[in-house]
C-alpha cells in the first residue's frame, strides 16, 4: 500500500506479475506468465503515453494532507 499512500500510479496486469522456470529458457514456456508480462508491458506503455502525451504531464491538484490523530 505504500505506492497508493504516495499517490503513485500503479500499473496492473491480469494476474500476479511472475513467470516460472527452473532452467535457462524454461520461463519462455510458461504461456500464462508470458501473457501476463505482455499485458503488464502494454498497460505500462499505455500509462506512460497518457501521462506524457504532450510532454507536460498534468497531475491533479492535491489538497494539503490533514493527518488525523485518533488519540485525543
Amino acid at each position: 500500500m505504500m505506492f497508493e499512500m504516495m499517490n503513485m500510479p500503479i500499473v496492473t496486469s491480469q494476474y500476479w506479475n511472475i513467470a516460472y522456470g527452473r532452467a535457462a529458457g524454461e520461463v519462455a514456456q510458461d504461456t500464462e506468465g508470458m501473457q501476463t508480462m505482455r499485458t503488464l508491458a502494454d498497460n505500462m506503455a499505455w500509462l506512460l503515453k497518457k501521462i506524457h502525451a504532450d510532454g507536460h504531464p498534468e497531475y491533479p491538484e492535491r489538497e494539503p494532507w490533514q493527518p488525523m490523530n485518533f488519540i485525543r
